[in-house]
């Protein structure tokens, strides 16, 4: 039969809940160190309960070496020779004991046993709790509202105790002594008073919880849980996928009559939930986040970096961004986007400035490279204003000559200095020289007008053999080989190679003045010569009859 000791030992073991041998291997420290501390022996020493008749022996111990010459250590080591005048029956590698009594141990060396054999207990306590729920973070406990330590809440797990700190609370809950309620174990710290639980009743694991319990299609899978953002006391939203095309989602978690949700509602005290159909379409999940609001459309600004742009009408977007920016929050916490909410006018006004800002930034250019109007002029022209070359050119004449000390001549001189910058001369006018580089590219491009001009003729010429019409001979053959043929193809080539000469000299690509409107003057041509010959084109006479 176990002693009346050994017997307490088990039960402040099952109190806290850890095992008996533990606190056996704590009271045996702790008279080991009590009797040291007693005898001031700096000693290897040990204790054992014995759990029959609860009596605690306490002894010395020292290894055996075989030869003097092997013991490092004196008070603990002892050499093969003297340890076998004590036990005859030892070996190298055993130990001798020499006990000693505790019967004279006193009530200091008991006290400091008592606070050996806590501290002892503390630890085992401290592990076990660990062990039992470090492993457990993220699942719904049920627990028992324990006291209230100023903000915060102390629950009773059964095994242990829990924290909630204020931070993790919902500012619509009170709790009172002896509720139960359901928490989410959040983590398990080991601190040096003892292993903490903290608990939680604002994490988004609760809800997600509360609605496999109260919904069947969730819990079997049949609906599942995408993406879940809360604000605990405030709003929740809550992103839903159905594997089934028959099973409404939303509808199925919020039941008939809203009677599902309507009872996590109330678990939580009244908290708001938003349930929404999930979409793997980014866009498409972004005007469903962002309900009750109206969103007229989403644009990915930046793919990199997750980011959205939400174009909602003037008189939705306080509703868009909620209270406080609220609903813009969630719904960006819940599509791991960051999204940027801008009103119908607030984006037309973007649109604006930017064009605004790239046409002057694309062709504006300081009224100082206009070297042709000196110095004078150009400090006139800043003070009034105008500081842009383009700005300069839509001005009119009447508005130049308002400017204080633009007259006449100036402004002829502005004028002709702004055309000249535009590269527009007037017949008599000189062109400055032309750049080598710039002169070989001008060239090439003639050439290229050229051929084109030349391959234009041609296709003309095709296209009236094929519609059965004739150019004027004088000498009436049929073969289209007269000198009048000659003379018109020789003066449409002149007059497209006189337009070819009207090059641009700015710019890195030349492009030749008067090539669109060959075409033209060709139909015209083509016109000109059915009326002078009275030649009707297959068109206009199917039979491909020659008129008079």
């Amino acid at each position: 039969m176990a002693s009346v000791l050994y017997q307490s030992i088990e039960a402040l073991s099952r109190d806290k809940g850890i095992d008996p041998e533990v606190v056996v291997g704590a009271v045996e420290d702790a008279i080991a160190l009590a009797t040291r501390k007693y005898y001031k022996t700096q000693e290897n020493m040990r204790a054992e309960l014995d759990r029959e008749t609860g009596e605690i022996r306490a002894y010395i111990y020292k290894a055996v070496v075989e030869t003097p010459e092997l013991i490092e250590d004196p008070l603990n080591q002892i050499t093969l020779e003297e340890a076998r005048q004590l036990a005859p029956g030892v070996e190298v590698g055993g130990e001798i004991r020499f006990y000693k009594p505790t019967d004279v141990l006193g009530r200091i060396a008991a006290q400091m046993a008592k606070q050996v054999i806590f501290q002892k207990v503390r630890e085992a306590e401290r592990d076990t709790v660990f062990n039992e729920y470090a492993h457990r973070v993220g699942e719904v406990l049920t627990a028992t509202v324990k006291r209230v330590e100023m903000q915060d809440v102390i629950f009773d797990l059964g095994k242990a105790e829990a924290r909630m700190p204020k931070r993790e609370q919902s500012r619509l809950e009170q709790f009172s002594v002896g509720e139960r309620v359901r928490v989410v174990l959040l983590r398990v710290d080991r601190a040096a008073k003892g292993p903490q639980v903290i608990v939680s009743r604002a994490a988004p694991e609760l809800v997600t919880s509360l609605f496999q319990g109260e919904v069947p299609e969730i819990y079997d899978n049949t609906v599942t849980i995408r993406a879940i953002a809360r604000e605990a006391g405030e709003r929740t939203k809550i992103a839903v996928m159905s594997r089934d095309k028959d099973v409404d989602p939303v509808g199925a978690c919020v039941g008939m009559k809203g009677m599902r949700v309507q009872s996590i509602i109330r678990e939580l005290r009244g908290e708001k939930i938003d349930i929404i159909e999930f979409s793997e379409e980014v866009t498409t999940f972004a005007e469903r986040a962002l309900q009750p609001a109206k969103v007229s459309r989403v644009s990915i600004a930046d793919l990199s970096e997750k980011h959205l742009e939400v174009i909602v009408d003037d008189t939705q977007l306080s509703l868009a961004i909620g209270k406080k920016g609220q609903n813009v929050r969630l719904a960006a916490k819940l599509l791991g986007w960051k999204i940027d909410i801008k009103s119908e006018e607030e984006k037309r006004q973007e649109v604006e400035q930017q064009m605004g800002g790239f046409a002057q930034g694309g062709t504006a250019t300081a009224i100082e490279e206009v070297k042709e109007l000196g110095e004078s002029i150009i400090q006139k022209l800043v003070a009034a204003g105008i500081t842009t070359v383009e700005s300069l050119a839509d001005m009119t004449p009447e508005q130049l000559e308002e400017i204080p000390g633009i007259g006449e001549k100036t402004l002829e001189k502005i004028s002709t200095a702004v055309r000249h910058y535009f590269g527009q001369y007037e017949p008599g006018e000189e062109r400055p020289a032309v750049p080598e580089a710039e002169q070989a590219k001008l060239e090439q491009a003639e050439a290229i007008a050229d051929a084109q001009a030349a391959e234009e003729i041609d296709a003309l010429e095709q296209d009236l053999t094929q519609a059965g019409e004739e150019l004027p001979h004088s000498d009436g053959e049929e073969d289209g080989s007269g000198p009048v043929h000659d003379e018109l193809a020789a003066e449409e080539i002149s007059e497209l190679t006189e337009s070819g000469e009207a090059l641009e000299t700015e710019g890195a690509e030349s492009m030749v003045p008067g090539r669109e409107d060959t075409s033209e003057r060709l139909a015209e041509h083509a016109s000109a010569v059915d009326e002078g010959t009275g030649v009707e084109s297959a068109e206009t006479n199917p039979d491909g009859d020659k008129g008079a």
